[in-house]
């Protein structure tokens, strides 16, 4: 159902006091064609009854002539601000910039961050971002598991399907996504509640067993059978399955481009109010997925660019694919278990 401008209005409120707005920050609205203008009039009103100077910096899509679908993610890693000098300086001297268009993958996105300006991602229409407002317990809960991450030299995944994957990890930064925007320098995305990072480049060794139920991201889709994937040295080397698998196969070849079968981030799911079923409510292109990406003991696969954590890999090809019932260990001690999120101080209460 709808949501009230009212209530709209009370959760960005929320969120940017979350994200420490205060009376006299610069605050940039990022727009462009895709912007959903509920969240835009929103965001502008929160963002000046806590006392801040407003802009807004609208660009134009890129990318329509060769993504295969709509969806933002489809087709990333180039961005309207490539070479774009002004609008580069503006968002780098912005206090807070409110992605209303996602600049995710971005070589771009990375240099606003280092110049210290935080980034709060929101493209999800209005009534996921209402019910999913995150909160300050939210935000232990992914530190948790964050600190707990930053100590492992192995990750471990595992289902009853036939997951079995072993990686090194610990070259890469940890990315924690609890909903705010709170620090200098960090991106985060509202609505959200998960952690990843990238395996150690070489070391991701295994299979991967998409069983049903299974989510697709950019497809969108749960499969509906299994879908196998023999990981060998950090690289996809085979698919196997029936129709998903081929269908799987052919998108990716479409790319041209051999990174698009790296294995990208690793992590899991730890939000109790992020539901595996809601996609399947949703028309494609009404919703960017965040429920499936984050809800609670998921484990999050994924493919492609690792530009995210400061890599070269810059392929426009990306994947995300959170399983169910999967085990995620940590140098042998257990995150998750079936699906259950194990740690006392990752779990919600």
């Amino acid at each position: 159902m709808n949501t009230s401008a009212a209530q709209l209005l009370k959760a960005w409120k929320e969120v940017l006091r979350l994200s420490r707005v205060k009376t006299g920050e610069s605050v940039t609205l990022l727009t462009s064609t895709n912007t959903n203008m509920d969240n835009y009039r929103a965001a502008e009103i929160a963002a000046s009854e806590l006392g801040a100077n407003v802009a807004a910096l609208s660009l134009p899509p890129l990318n329509g002539d060769r993504s295969l679908s709509r969806d933002q993610t489809a087709y990333v890693g180039v961005t309207a601000l490539k070479e774009n000098k002004a609008a580069m300086a503006a968002l780098q001297n912005s206090d807070l910039v409110i992605d209303l268009m996602l600049l995710l993958f971005s070589p771009e996105q990375a240099r606003i961050l280092a110049s210290g300006t935080r980034v709060l991602l929101a493209v999800e229409p209005p009534e996921i971002l209402t019910r999913m407002v995150p909160t300050i317990s939210d935000k232990r809960r992914v530190k948790a598991a964050e600190a707990r991450l930053r100590q492992a030299k192995t990750m471990t995944v595992e289902s009853t399907a036939g997951t079995k994957l072993l990686c090194n990890v610990g070259t890469y930064p940890i990315i924690s996504e609890y909903g705010f925007a709170d620090e200098p320098g960090h991106w985060d995305h509202w609505p959200s509640g998960f952690l990843v990072t990238w395996p150690d480049e070489g070391t991701a060794n295994g299979t991967i067993v998409m069983d049903r139920g299974d989510i697709i991201f950019p497809f969108k889709e749960y499969l509906r059978a299994p879908v196998e994937l023999t990981v060998h040295d950090g690289y996809i080397r085979e698919i196997k399955g029936g129709f998903e698998a081929d269908y799987l196969k052919s998108y990716m070849s479409y790319f041209g481009d051999p990174e698009v079968y790296a294995v990208s981030h690793l992590g899991w799911g730890l939000q109790p109010k992020a539901q595996w079923t809601t996609l399947g409510l949703y028309d494609k292109e009404a919703t960017l997925g965040q429920d499936g990406r984050a809800f609670y003991g998921n484990f999050l696969f994924s493919t492609g660019p690792n530009t995210e954590a400061g890599g070269n890999r810059n392929t426009p090809c990306h994947l995300d694919i959170p399983m169910r019932n999967c085990s995620v260990s940590l140098d042998g001690e257990p995150m998750t278990v079936n699906g259950d999120v194990i740690p006392a101080d990752q779990r919600a209460i």
